[in-house]
């Protein structure tokens, strides 16, 4: 195995530092969120595969944090965007391709009657609250225990990293769990007549709705005239171009939109019944709603992207080859972790089409230093990702290259695993979550940490 070099990648990345709060502009891309000394910088990428600015090339996982379900540079999008750049981007009044789009978004997802677009998730969730709010007349909104919602205060403000929060609008939300009905209901009975909108995911990659759990949601939302939200950021196109609403058949009031709808093209949208989207329209007695309302949420090329992914869904069948590769990846590396004797540690576990890995302690318990390791290991033979989620590019080839890597891996993972620590084998600090309340340790010069 040739050990590869990440000079440059560690150049840049202290660049990035230097101008860049974070060294990234997403948390999940930090360099907190990799070994400590391997940085990939990023230059290209194609299908399943990138490039970093040393020319390494690795299979990678996560795809632009779930954003890319076709693969990079996938031709038929690049194809219809380029077709388009001479044509101008941003005028002064709509164009027949947001009508297009509108069409061709409510044409995939008929539980909604109305769409309005943006160009990210905390976009079309903050609208949502707001059209709640002023759909019920209340303030308090109720989210479910799930990793993230929004960038902005209302959802923030109930994170570790709450800092620069008002108390009083962290105080008004709340939280329910996951297939836990009678926690939302303690909410609703704690703040009777307050809740504006319950939000969830109706499904994540580790959890699928227990029966009986969305029905209940919905008639606890119906029973207290609250609106249901669902966050299909994930679910949408990689559960089904329809959403998880039309897998788990549960309709909701609302539900927000982004991620792979351009795949990888800044695009989001907010789609729901009529009778609350119209209230950021013109078609209405009551207060207006400030409802999606920005320069460049109907630009021409994300909703050419978005026109082209929708066609690709259509014609083709994107989830059933991530769900394909996702199974056949599982089966690899869950094999490859028996067959080192590390299974009750290392596994590849949740839907098909969005895997995570899990990564134990010799005492079973999760752990980020092992998870570091694993991380570790497979960047130097190269695979890229913190978790397994695929995409429909990824080829019967990568997903061989992958389980071969991880077999690699798993021999460094076992040794730390005998010896009860990772000291050794590990270069640098452990990685850490991403949402957290004070910074990770910084290494100073000499190697010490503060």
């Amino acid at each position: 195995m040739t050990e590869p070099v990440f000079d440059e990648s560690r150049r840049l990345q202290d660049r990035l530092h230097a101008l860049v709060p974070g060294g990234a502009h997403t948390y999940a891309r930090g360099a907190d969120q990799y070994p400590e000394f391997m940085p990939p910088v990023l230059t290209r990428g194609s299908g399943a595969r990138v490039w970093d600015a040393d020319g390494n090339e690795y299979v990678e996982y996560g795809m632009g944090l779930r954003a890319v379900t076709l693969g990079h540079g996938y031709a038929p999008v690049v194809d219809a965007v380029r077709a388009v750049l001479d044509e101008g981007l941003n005028f002064s009044r709509p164009t027949v391709t947001e009508l297009a789009a509108a069409e061709d978004f409510l044409d995939l997802v008929p539980t909604a009657d109305m769409v309005k677009f943006g160009k990210n998730g905390s976009d079309a969730t903050t609208a949502a609250l707001r059209l709640a709010r002023a759909a019920t007349g209340r303030d308090l909104v109720a989210v479910c225990e799930q990793p993230f919602f929004s960038v902005d205060d209302w959802f923030i403000g109930a994170t570790d990293m709450a800092a620069g929060i008002p108390a009083a609008t962290r105080d008004l939300t709340v939280r329910f769990g996951y297939n836990d009905a009678a926690s939302l209901r303690a909410r609703f009975a704690e703040h009777p007549g307050r809740i504006a909108a319950v939000f969830l995911e109706a499904a994540t990659a580790l959890a699928e709705p227990e029966p009986g759990f969305l029905e209940e949601v919905r008639a606890l939302c119906d029973e207290h005239g609250a609106l249901l939200v669902f966050d299909e950021m994930i679910t949408g196109f990689r559960w089904s171009p329809h959403g998880a609403q039309s897998v788990y058949g549960v309709t909701p009031d609302l539900s927000c939109w982004g991620k792979a709808m351009g795949n990888g093209f800044p695009i989001a949208a907010l789609a729901g019944k009529r009778e609350y989207m119209e209230l950021g329209g013109l078609n209405t007695d009551a207060d207006r709603v400030f409802l999606l309302s920005t320069t460049h949420g109907p630009e021409s090329l994300s909703l050419t992207a978005f026109r082209a992914v929708a066609r690709a869904y259509r014609e083709t069948d994107p989830v059933g080859a991530m769900e394909r590769a996702g199974r056949r990846l599982a089966d690899g590396v869950n094999a490859a972790a028996e067959a080192a004797g590390v299974g009750e540690a290392v596994a590849a576990i949740g839907r098909p089409s969005c895997l995570v890995f899990t990564t134990r302690d010799a005492e079973g318990a999760p752990s980020q230093a092992y998870r570091t390791l694993f991380l570790q290991e497979l960047l130097r033979r190269g695979v890229l990702g913190q978790s397994f989620v695929v995409s429909a590019a990824h080829t019967d080839a990568d997903i061989d290259h992958t389980i071969s890597a991880v077999a690699g891996a798993l021999t460094t993972y076992r040794k730390a695993l005998e010896a009860g620590t990772v000291d050794g084998l590990l270069q640098g600090r452990p990685v850490a979550p991403a949402l957290r309340r004070t910074a990770a340790p910084r290494r100073l010069p000499g190697g010490s940490a503060r």
